[in-house]
């Protein structure tokens, strides 16, 4: 066991230097993670046992630099959990496996590094990875609770980095990176001022939106960047020409045939098509799909050569598009930036 004078001066201590990162000005933490034992716990998975299930108050838990391996997942009774880095890039959770690695022991669906299924979570200022690499489906973070919200996050990944579903969640100041429908799921979601990395080629998003949600995945005021070398298979095979030409995304394809995903004074580099959308090898999708666009600039930018089936706004239809009226719902909620 700890000693409990150790845990008191590491609770001090946080509270005399939080004022240091402007992440945690204000915030009292309960809980202290470390990898080298200088905390009130060594993962994440240990702090969030000891949570009171269905608590109505948020438990704060600060995590001190360091690599974090293993799998998180946050039940479905643990809600008002904010999870706080101290160094953006160096507080890294990462997980080395993709779908197929360990089907005889996972638990969880798509088997991802994080998952969130409890409701009412906060995550700010820290990286979360599946360092699978370019090898199929790999999750870094799933997130099936209500009303999620990150700050100030790095999400990476090359297939699947981002499976979103059922609530709402909000992303601001994140920087996103995969390859693959990186970005995808059921979730009415905001994007807003991030940074969307195509790692050289592939489908940025693919949504699932089921029809009688009237949003899916929004981005409001993100720069969409490419890498700028050629992609190169996972063999390193470079006999294909196609694996030595700079590869090209789209802007998402339709997971479902009601998939709904807006852009929206969005900066868009060279790596985006001009034709922008992908009907996923199916015409009939395009009778349903709802993928907009409005003022998106950049050379990626290219409303004139936009699939016919996608629509540019107008600015009434855009002004109506705002993070509080996607996502405050029925219960009125306004997520903490």
């Amino acid at each position: 066991m700890k000693n409990p004078l150790m845990i008191w001066f590491a609770l001090a201590m946080l509270e005399a230097t939080a004022i240091s990162n402007p992440v945690t000005v204000g915030l009292k933490f309960d809980a202290i993670v470390a990898s080298d034992g200088t905390g009130t716990y060594t993962n994440i998975q240990s702090a969030v046992a000891t949570i009171t299930d269905h608590g109505t108050n948020w438990f704060n838990i600060l995590v001190k630099p360091g690599i974090y391996g293993g799998q998180i997942i946050i039940p479905k009774g643990k809600s008002h959990i904010r999870i706080v880095g101290e160094e953006m890039e160096n507080t890294v959770f990462t997980w080395p496996y993709n779908v197929s690695d360990r089907k005889s022991v996972s638990t969880v669906p798509f088997d991802p590094g994080m998952v969130i299924e409890g409701n009412d979570f906060c995550m700010e200022n820290l990286t979360i990875e599946n360092s699978t690499g370019d090898r199929g489906q790999a999750l870094a973070l799933m997130a099936n609770g209500d009303r999620a919200s990150f700050n100030h996050c790095r999400i990476l990944g090359w297939q699947d980095t981002l499976m979103i579903n059922n609530g709402r969640d909000y992303f601001t100041n994140c920087y996103i990176a995969g390859r693959v429908d990186f970005i995808y799921g059921s979730a009415t979601a905001v994007f807003d001022h991030c940074e969307i990395h195509s790692r050289n080629g592939g489908h940025v998003t693919a949504a699932s939106t089921p029809p009688e949600k009237p949003f899916g995945f929004a981005f409001l005021d993100c720069k969409l960047t490419g890498d700028s070398m050629p992609w190169v298979n996972p063999t390193n095979k470079t006999t294909t020409t196609n694996f030595t030409k700079k590869a090209f995304a789209d802007l998402g394809r339709p997971w479902r045939a009601y998939a709904n995903v807006t852009y929206i004074r969005c900066e868009m580099g060279n790596h985006i098509k001009p034709e922008g959308w992908n009907n996923w090898r199916n015409p009939t999708n395009e009778l349903t799909a709802r993928f907009a666009e409005y003022q998106s600039t950049g050379p990626g930018a290219n409303p004139t050569a936009r699939v016919k089936w996608a629509k540019q706004l107008t600015f009434d239809e855009a002004k109506m598009i705002t993070p509080a009226d996607i996502l405050r719902g029925s219960d009125g909620w306004s997520p903490s930036p």
